[in-house]
């Protein structure tokens, strides 16, 4: 089949969020074709480059939300009204929206309007996505779309949205510099609206849209399903919504309420048109389902991590130090390094010999300077110490990285300790974690995120921010070397079965075949005499292999009245010059309706969808 990755900010780019995630799923389905639209955060990233790409990547289109693009598209009078009427709308659901309450959320505000508040919160999911697509159709039809959106009308209405009655109070006290800042945030999250690839050459064409992130990045999805009736596959390892959350603490309580209530709307909408929504874990689905998610599309699939770098570890946990605890990750405030040396601090107390290896470096400034400062607080609890008069005394706590002589890499900075120990405060899915499991070592951590769900009952759990419960755990594993090898092996054991590249990839093909088999067809094929092909794309047509011989091929004549609508006449290819693509079997010469059309071959969608809606199709592939 042909899948439409959706990203923001990653995958192909070298760096970027959920890239490395992307490339194993693209290698590891070698049997479909991939066409990536990537959305761009920045300039460096773009100059960057691509990670080089694998050969079922037929197409990648791009496009930027760090630069002001402006197609020089003037509106006349009555498309300016038509955008006013839309960006209203759109102003005025972030408005009303309640600070604190997540739209799409079944919970309400207060016990007096419980029951009229589902039909309310409906309506205003209504109004929202009216208006959504509404600025989308606009710029299909008229183009300028940026421009517009940074217009004053766009400032105007947005004004008035926050002025009018029933605003909320935030909203009513935003000030100019406040609706210029949002207006312009907006103007970025909604760019993908006026961008062309929504045609039947390009996510027109692909049979799934499938989107590495929610928020900005599956609003193509959105789009796609909109005006071509793609299905659209959502995918959250971190939830956009929770993520703005935690973002500018600096910024006033009027741009965070509105903009949280834009990203609350879209992740609503998301949800709602979403066919299936894969959570990477429980802590993300959590959220998805108070954003309004349906129970029935949520199916939870971990991260593929790679096993193979941390296999030698694994097999030798007898080669780790018994006094030595390590800490790998991004050196920052929201792991709390402070705790961590503080809870050192009570083990040396018990345990004269333990050693604490924080191997880590920071990402940014701020980053180094919470790193500055743990290297201070190290040396005052820590003092130098010394075997004997003529040794050079050393500290029990070593701050380093990676790529050196002594720690090549990170596999070998868990093998250097029995235990591994986790202190954040705020963490999403813990790969560190999961990687400290591949190397079959026991772990003391503290109980935030998905902690809990990924080591299971394979290692300690401690409430955050409480060193005294992180030191006691720690000397309980530190005094007890059997018990430490029945955790380490049972959390080998749980990280093999649950989180490696191979069942995520498994996972993921099959949750496309089922999306498929529940999808009509939405294009009609001509055959080389130039009449219809009835069910010329069946779902058991996108398994990799061929199900019919060539030769029983036959032109149908004489084909059904609901097929000779908007008809698109398929190329016709020499099969002597085709060649089987990687993944399929039966010969050099396979039958072009088991591959799906070419990508060179534009296919119209049928203009009344719902006039196949009386045919029934039965088979399909689950």
């Amino acid at each position: 089949m042909r899948i439409g990755l959706l990203t923001e900010g990653g995958y192909p780019y070298v760096s970027g969020e959920a890239g490395l995630w992307c490339d194993r799923l693209v290698r590891g389905l070698g049997q479909h074709e991939f066409d990536v639209y990537a959305l761009t955060r920045s300039e460096r990233q773009e100059a960057r480059g691509w990670v080089p790409l694998p050969p079922q990547v037929s197409r990648v289109r791009t496009a930027s939300l760090w630069d002001a693009e402006d197609d020089g598209v003037v509106y006349g009078r009555r498309a300016r009204r038509r955008f006013a009427e839309h960006y209203g709308e759109l102003a005025a659901t972030l408005s009303t929206t309640v600070p604190g309450q997540v739209p799409g959320a079944s919970g309400t505000v207060s016990q007096a309007n419980s029951e009229a508040a589902p039909d309310q919160s409906a309506l205003e999911a209504d109004r929202f996505a009216n208006a959504l697509y509404g600025l989308a159709e606009l710029a299909r039809d008229e183009g300028g779309l940026p421009r517009a959106l940074r217009s004053e009308t766009a400032v105007r209405a947005l004004e008035r949205a926050c002025r009018a009655p029933g605003a909320h109070r935030l909203a009513r006290e935003a000030h100019v510099p406040d609706l210029l800042t949002v207006a312009a945030r907006l103007e970025r999250a909604l760019r993908p609206l006026s961008l062309d690839w929504y045609e039947d050459d390009g996510l027109g064409a692909v049979d799934l849209c499938h989107a590495a992130s929610g928020g900005t990045a599956a609003l193509p999805g959105l789009l796609a399903r909109h005006f071509c009736e793609v299905p659209l596959l959502v995918t959250e390892y971190g939830v956009r919504l929770r993520a703005h959350y935690l973002t500018d603490p600096d910024s006033s309580p009027s741009i965070r309420a509105l903009l949280a209530a834009f990203h609350g709307r879209l992740a609503a909408e998301t949800y709602r048109r979403a066919a299936l929504i894969t959570p990477g874990n429980a802590h993300a689905r959590r959220w998805q389902e108070r954003c309004g998610a349906d129970r029935a599309k949520l199916r939870t699939v971990h991260p593929g991590m790679d096993a193979t770098p941390f296999a030698e570890a694994g097999e030798s946990p007898e080669c780790a130090d018994p006094r030595t605890l390590v800490w790998v990750g991004r050196v920052e405030p929201a792991k709390d390094l402070v705790s961590l040396l503080h809870a050192f601090a009570e083990i040396r107390k018990e345990e004269p010999g333990a050693r604490l290896r924080i191997v880590g470096g920071p990402a940014d400034p701020e980053g180094a300077a919470y790193l500055a400062h743990c290297k201070g607080l190290a040396e005052q609890l820590f003092p130098d110490e010394a075997d004997g008069p003529h040794a050079v005394g050393s500290n029990p706590v070593s701050f380093e990285e990676t790529g050196g002589p002594e720690l090549p890499s990170r596999a070998d900075a868990y093998a250097s300790g029995a235990l591994v120990v986790l202190s954040s405060v705020v963490e999403g899915f813990p790969a560190g974690l999961v990687e400290a499991m591949f190397c079959g070592r026991a772990t003391v951590s503290t109980d935030v995120g998905a902690v809990v769900e990924a080591i299971g009952g394979t290692g300690l759990v401690v409430p955050p921010r409480n060193p005294r419960a992180l030191a006691e755990a720690c000397v309980a594993l530190l005094r007890d070397p059997e018990r430490r090898a029945r955790l380490g092996a049972a959390a080998r054991a749980r990280a093999l079965e649950l989180f490696t590249v191979e069942q995520n990839v498994a996972a993921f093909h099959g949750i496309y075949l089922d999306i498929l088999s529940r999808t009509p067809a939405r294009r009609v094929v001509l055959d080389e005499t130039g009449e219809p092909v009835p069910f010329s794309a069946p779902a058991e047509g996108h398994v990799p292999g061929r199900w019919t011989e060539s030769t029983a091929r036959a032109a149908v004549r004489g084909g059904p009245g609901w097929a000779t609508d908007a008809p698109v006449r398929a190329t016709v290819r020499d099969p002597a010059s085709e060649k089987a693509p990687a993944g399929t079997s039966g010969g050099p010469n396979p039958d072009p309706s088991d591959m799906g059309p070419p990508a060179a071959v534009p296919l119209t969608a049928i203009d009344e969808p719902s006039a196949l809606a009386s045919v029934p199709v039965t088979e399909g592939v689950r």
